[in-house]
């Protein structure tokens, strides 16, 4: 049996930055306010002539370019994304189009801001049985065309991008185990509207809605479980993880999740002050950026975790 192996890591954000004080101009809010709460000053918005899939394709030749794989060896491609392109196709065989490679599996998976955690998982089962030798995992949020903008509750937070890996099989040490959750008695804290519905009785755009601090309660609760449970999966230590690279949501729930492995912030990787919350692709952002600032090194042990709407959370302990 192989393991996955990450071999590659790529990004990309918009080039658009938008900060506090623009919120400043059409809400009763300021940077202040935005910052203490959510440890957010900026976010990346897509533009007009970008979509989900134009973004997962430059952060996957990225990740490419940086293994050192064609797009034509990729036989499997997984799109964690809450913001597609279209209902269908899956911005998953839309990208596997502009990469130019046919004919192997490509599909997305909706599982919120935990979506790429969930695509490393299932990838790293088709690796480990056969059913896959070079995989593309992605991580893409267009979070920006989904909220409502006189919304504070949600407009402050989110921001877009894209983050990338690939996953080759591999007899060295690799992803060393994926833990996934959910419970669907929360939905109502987190969700958007199906869009075909809203529009056909109302002509009402379906935008992001959440009740912030259940959610937060539910999140410090549940991911501090995962921690648990994954290092226990592994017989590890918490002082045998060397960092911390969780789902950009909210400082202080990340900071809950640091104090629970007794890991210091200067080995935990943030992005949320410059990026805000971009759903599935919070996490794949960090892991690039940590890899290619040299933060992360070959052979060190890597947490992953997020939580999301559903509610749906996660974890992937990962040796690089």
């Amino acid at each position: 049996m192989f393991n996955a192996k990450i071999t590659g890591t790529g990004s990309y954000l918009p080039e658009k930055i938008v900060t506090n004080k623009y919120f400043e101009s059409i809400l009763d809010t300021s940077d202040e306010w935005i910052y203490a709460r959510t440890g957010i000053k900026q976010r990346h918005v897509i533009a007009e002539h970008e979509s989900t899939s134009s973004m997962a394709e430059i952060a996957a030749n990225n990740a490419l370019q940086a293994a050192g794989v064609d797009a034509s060896e990729i036989d499997l491609i997984i799109v964690g994304t809450s913001s597609p392109d279209r209902v269908f196709p899956s911005t998953a065989c839309i990208l596997q189009n502009k990469l130019g490679t046919k004919g192997g599996a490509a599909f997305d998976v909706q599982a919120a801001c935990s979506g790429f955690v969930y695509a490393l998982g299932i990838a790293n089962q088709f690796i480990k049985a056969g059913g896959a030798k070079k995989a593309l995992v992605i991580g893409a949020e267009a979070n920006s065309r989904i909220l409502d903008y006189s919304d504070r509750n949600t407009c402050v937070i989110f921001g877009d991008g894209a983050g990338a890996v690939v996953l080759e099989a591999s007899e060295e040490p690799g992803i060393l185990s994926t833990h996934m959750h959910s419970d669907g008695q929360y939905q109502d804290l987190l969700y958007v509207n199906n869009p075909i519905k809203d529009q056909k009785h109302d002509g009402d755009q379906a935008f992001m809605t959440m009740q912030g601090n259940d959610v937060y309660k539910v999140a410090v609760k549940t991911l501090s479980r995962i921690v648990d449970e994954t290092l226990e999966a592994n017989k590890l230590l918490k002082s045998d993880v060397d960092w911390l690279i969780p789902h950009q949501a909210n400082i202080r729930i990340i900071s809950s999740v640091a104090k629970k492995l007794n890991m210091p912030m200067e080995r935990v990787v943030l992005t949320i002050e410059n990026q805000g919350n971009t759903s599935a692709a919070s996490v794949p952002l960090a892991l690039d950026q940590a890899v290619r600032d040299g933060r992360v090194k070959k052979g060190e042990i890597v947490l992953m975790e997020a939580f999301g709407g559903g509610f749906v959370w996660g974890s992937a302990l990962v040796k690089m």
